[in-house]
């Protein structure tokens, strides 16, 4: 087999490269996304644009797409809904029947998520796990339930959407409490600062350095997300949960609230086979992951026979 011509569509920008063979990524690069001036067809175009430039210059078995939005699994890799406002026109758009009949080439689309999901369960922290959960924590926060190397969609192609659980009893949902963003909030409030003018990274530099309300930020935050996390222990009882997303990078303060935190709200027997990790692939992983469903889908087309 040769390489795969992986695409990761992002809100900012559209990141691409190739997956040789062995699971590795080269000739990689970016470009903007521009989804509400250019709308769906200036996505389809790029995409496009991209794979047929690898056409010309390398040999290309199949094309890996992973993108925002909720992807209805199959051959045409239709976008069901992605938000009007972020990505205009792009719910309905059969991505992968657009990208196959433009380069005659096997195509796969899926859910950023569920890629990263399947990234972290072929090369990363959940390689060797029989289930698991990956939950990414960002501005919002996604997941992926996977069992036995597949992917659980649900009914209507949005399991694993852990954000949009309802928490506290009240009309809030996770995400609302336990994001990234939330933590901003809070920590520019208790000084006097507009969250946007605050990033992760100063607020984790204010609590090293003995900053009494970025620490309480930081711990109300793993209280949040502590439940969350409880809730998939005590619905799913997986063997493993995975922690990605960029704040994901302060690990060593996190994991020892966090871990806490879940030790007190689930009964042991309840966690005890179920570990909790941290991503390992980075911002790479939706790129792996939709490169090794490509890859699967190749070997499928060509009969378990590989180049």
């Amino acid at each position: 087999m040769h390489n795969i011509a992986v695409i990761d569509i992002g809100g900012t920008a559209i990141k691409y490269g190739l997956m040789t063979p062995e699971g590795t990524l080269k000739q990689q690069g970016s470009m903007p996304t521009k989804a509400r001036e250019d709308g769906a067809d200036g996505i389809v175009e790029k995409v496009i644009g991209i794979v047929k430039e690898y056409q010309q210059h390398f040999y290309v078995d199949a094309v890996g797409i992973d993108t925002a939005g909720i992807v209805k699994p199959g051959q045409d890799g239709e976008i069901v809904f992605a938000g009007g406002e972020s990505f205009p026109g792009y719910s309905g758009t059969r991505l992968g029947k657009l990208v196959r009949e433009a380069t005659g080439l096997p195509c796969v689309v899926e859910n950023d998520v569920n890629a990263a999901a399947i990234g972290e369960y072929t090369q990363g922290a959940a390689r060797g796990a029989k289930s698991a959960f990956v939950m990414t924590v960002g501005t919002g926060i996604g997941g992926c339930l996977i069992l036995d190397g597949k992917i659980w969609h649900g009914a209507s192609y949005s399991a694993g959407e852990a954000g949009f659980m309802r928490v506290h009893g009240d009309q809030r949902i996770f995400e609302e409490i336990a994001s990234t963003r939330a933590m901003l909030q809070e920590a520019a409030y208790t000084h006097n600062v507009s969250p946007a003018e605050l990033t992760g990274e100063q607020v984790f530099a204010w609590a090293r350095r003995g900053d009494a309300d970025a620490q309480a930020a930081i711990v109300h935050f793993t209280q949040n997300l502590s439940e969350g996390i409880a809730n998939i222990c005590c619905l799913l009882n997986p063997e493993i949960i995975v922690l990605g997303g960029g704040i994901m990078a302060q690990r060593q303060m996190l994991a020892p609230l966090i871990t806490r935190e879940v030790e007190r709200l689930v009964p042991e027997a309840m966690r005890k086979n179920t570990r909790i990790d941290y991503a390992l692939l980075g911002n790479t992983a939706g790129m792996i992951g939709v490169g090794q469903l490509a890859r699967q889908l190749q070997i499928l087309a060509d009969g378990n026979v590989t180049k």
